[in-house]
C-alpha cells in the first residue's frame, strides 16, 4: 500500500483543533472516513501532541 500524500492526510484531518494527540488525529480521521493508508500512517506517529497540520505532515514523512 502506498503512503498517503500530505494532501490526503490533511483532508482526513480537516476541521481538527490543534494541539491534538495522536489518538485525537486517528479518531478524527476515522470519523471522517479516511482510508486505511491514512489511518495506518496516523497510528504509527509518535504518541505526542501535534501543534499544527504542518507538524503532522513533517512527522508522517519522516
Amino acid at each position: 500500500m502506498a503512503d498517503p500524500s500530505p494532501i490526503d492526510i490533511q483532508k482526513a484531518l480537516g476541521g481538527l483543533d490543534y494541539p491534538a494527540s495522536r489518538d485525537d488525529l486517528v479518531k478524527h480521521a476515522e470519523d471522517k472516513g479516511a482510508d486505511a493508508s491514512v489511518l495506518d500512517t496516523l497510528k504509527n506517529l509518535p504518541d505526542r501532541e501535534f501543534d499544527s497540520p504542518t507538524d503532522v505532515n513533517k512527522e508522517a514523512s519522516a
